[in-house]
């Protein structure tokens, strides 16, 4: 190769290397991508009203707030309360462990005699133990103050991109040749509307769970009807684990009630599950984004194991850019083009 060539394959090396050192970041900026696009819905909707953008984002953001507050102190308070009443039989359980683990010493250990430690014994055991608590608390608040910080970074690049979406377009086409921008903006244009479809999709999926739910929830006489409802619709943003998630508090709580509920209620979300997975899933999504099972699973394991937790929550967004990417780059532009198959191969069959 000539040297421009070398200095061109080495620039994307190293390009393509400092894209990997700043995945993280890059995958903040795309998540405030896709809230923006979300309630940019909502921002045209009330734009389709007469309203100005301006007055329609700050609406439109009045109301999501509004939402999440009052999601927040539905769900939050009751299941403190129900958290404590679980401490509080805590011991109970302890105790019949303790009985349990007293019969396995009568009938099976009895002519075991363990050796007890003495007292310096002990305490060199505990050092350890209390020297990897006091790290795991380090991590534990350098992890809790990297998340906050991620998240005002989130919030703050929504509401840029909602104020005043065009120039962040217009900069992000200019990294594309001349002759294909215009084709990067059509691209663009699907992604949106891809996402804004996968947004009224999850939406629908969320408020049939959260019904059928809390109808389910009802007639068992489970307490805490409707926040066990508002969060198995919440939890159905991440597919697959979500539903798994949102069926512990209330089996927890069913059990506290009555101890058949827990699996009256393990019964309910199975076949809620099974309901929404063969049916409403390829009813809905089918038509909105059009992603297979197998896609969206592995979509999850992939982006997991690249980006953390933050990569399952944007898995499916994630994969609906890139199959938009795929389809209209890959497929139409460069292989769709290769119709025409030249002589000198026709005459070899």
């Amino acid at each position: 190769m000539k040297l421009g060539q070398w200095l061109g394959f080495l620039a994307l090396v190293i390009s393509l290397y400092i894209l990997w050192q700043i995945r993280q970041l890059l995958l903040l900026s795309f998540t405030a991508v896709v809230l923006a696009v979300a309630i940019n819905q909502l921002v045209l909707r009330f734009q389709q009203s007469g309203i100005k953008r301006v007055w329609a984002v700050w609406l439109s953001l009045g109301i999501v707030i509004t939402l999440l507050v009052g999601v927040f102190f539905l769900i939050v308070p009751p299941f403190i309360e129900q958290f404590r009443q679980l401490v509080a039989l805590l011991p109970t359980g302890i105790n019949q462990i303790q009985r349990g683990i007293n019969w396995l010493e009568e009938r099976i250990l009895e002519n075991y005699v363990p050796e007890i430690p003495d007292f310096n014994g002990l305490i060199e055991q505990l050092q350890p133990l209390a020297t990897n608590l006091l790290q795991q608390a380090i991590a534990i608040f350098s992890t809790s103050v990297t998340a906050i910080l991620e998240f005002l970074l989130v919030i703050v690049l929504t509401l840029m991109l909602l104020a005043n979406p065009q120039p962040y377009r217009r900069v992000f086409i200019r990294f594309f040749p001349a002759f294909y921008r215009p084709r990067v903006e059509e691209i663009l244009s699907r992604c949106a509307e891809g996402l804004g479809n996968w947004t009224i999709g999850a939406l629908i999926e969320m408020v049939f769970i959260g019904v059928l739910s809390g109808v389910g929830l009802w007639i068992l006489g489970v307490p805490l009807v409707l926040a066990h409802a508002v969060l198995a619709g919440l939890l159905n943003f991440i597919p697959n684990i979500g539903p798994t998630l949102s069926v512990v508090l209330p089996m927890a709580i069913g059990f506290l009630d009555a101890p058949w509920k827990a699996g009256a209620v393990l019964i309910l979300y199975i076949v809620i599950q099974n309901i929404e997975s063969y049916w409403l899933t390829p009813t809905v999504m089918a038509k909105q984004v059009a992603l297979l099972p197998a896609v969206t699973l592995t979509a999850q394991i992939v982006f997991v194991t690249l980006f953390g937790a933050l990569g399952l929550l944007m898995a499916i967004p994630l994969a609906v850019v890139a199959k938009t990417w795929i389809e209209e780059v890959l497929f139409k532009d460069i292989l769709d083009q290769w119709r025409q198959v030249p002589s000198s191969v026709e005459g070899r069959w």
